[in-house]
């Protein structure tokens, strides 16, 4: 089922939640410090993400994205604001905690692809089950993941065996192990050709709808403008709301 999003930019009061909403952040900031100094790099952020939708976060160098997406997954703590992911205030969650709620409920794609070079594809694929609650830690799931990404052939291959875009297909499949509510991609075909970038649009793509997923890609690619529900577009830590 394709959900039209509605994507709030609100900076001095809540986003209004919904049942459907499956993130919502209220009044969102994060500063550095620098020297003396707070530098504002988010600067009041508010919107909700329904379910089962594709939702990019666009704009410029320097505008917030990575910094917002990593507060989304919960790789980061804002500075004030509310975030809640799949009904759970994660805000103030404490790091044991955080860290099984994020691979129990999101999976994280990178643009570098962070897999373990020593590993096979098959292992990198099986390492975040190691950490969950689930007691089925067998190979047959990371097997199936791979299988979703059509690199069933490459179960034994090391990543410098690896093309980028299967490299990027083995990332995707090990965010999905533990089959999580919220993907999470930052950049992920920043590193890509255009059409193995394609590809990897295309899977997510099918992924969404296969697994009823909710994607939250940040990127540079206007490819994924044409594909996405609707757009978050950031500018100096603040939302310009673009929807579709």
């Amino acid at each position: 089922m394709q959900l039209t999003p509605t994507l709030s930019h609100q900076t001095q009061q809540k986003a209004v939640q919904t049942p459907n909403d499956i993130v919502q952040v209220n009044h969102i900031t994060r500063e550095l410090a620098l020297g003396n100094e707070q530098i504002p790099i988010l600067r009041g952020v508010s919107f909700a993400i329904p379910r089962y939708t594709w939702t990019a976060i666009m704009g410029p160098s320097g505008s917030g994205k990575s910094t917002l997406l990593g507060i989304l997954a919960g790789l980061d703590t804002p500075s004030s604001g509310q975030i809640s992911v799949d009904g759970v205030d994660i805000t103030h969650m404490d790091e044991t905690k955080l860290a099984r709620f994020r691979n129990e409920k999101i999976g994280m794609v990178f643009q570098s692809f962070n897999l373990i070079p020593t590993l096979t594809a098959l292992e990198n694929v099986e390492v975040p089950l190691f950490a969950s609650r689930n007691s089925d830690r067998s190979a047959a799931r990371a097997k199936r993941m791979l299988e979703l990404v059509r690199l069933s052939d490459r179960l034994n291959h090391r990543p410098n065996q690896l093309s980028g875009g299967q490299q990027q297909r083995v990332a995707i499949a090990r965010a999905l192990v533990n089959e999580p509510n919220l993907l999470i991609a930052d950049e992920p075909t920043g590193n890509l050709d255009s059409a193995t970038g394609e590809a990897i649009l295309d899977l997510f793509d099918n992924l969404r709808r296969e697994l009823g997923l909710t994607i939250v890609i940040a990127t540079h690619d206007p490819a994924v403008s044409q594909r996405v529900d609707g757009i978050l577009h950031l500018a100096d830590g603040l939302l310009v709301e673009e929807s579709r």
